[in-house]
């Protein structure tokens, strides 16, 4: 686990209604990432990525584009100690 981090992201822009959320799944299954994405109330959506530091680093990076219908504003990341996620799954 010690290779391991976690980034929890905000994503603004169009990025509800535009698949965002599956293509970040599908895209965090091909890279071996644990952790979720939701939408918020606010219009934005939130994701937790947990793996090694570097996988994690490129899911943020994808945050910048995302889903091919998206219109990515911002991308805001913290990043914490890891949690344990096992898998990635949508959250609703």
């Amino acid at each position: 686990m010690s290779d391991r981090t976690r980034a929890r992201v905000f994503v603004s822009g169009t990025v509800q209604g535009v698949y965002y959320r599956a293509n970040t799944r599908d895209t965090a299954h091909e890279r071996g990432i644990d952790g979720w994405v939701r939408n918020l109330e606010d219009g934005r959506v939130e994701a937790v990525f947990e793996g090694p530091a570097d996988a994690v680093e490129s899911m943020v990076e994808w945050c910048q584009t995302g889903s091919p219908a998206a219109n990515v504003e911002d991308v805001e990341a913290e990043y914490e100690e890891p949690q344990g996620e096992d898998g990635f799954e949508i959250r609703y």
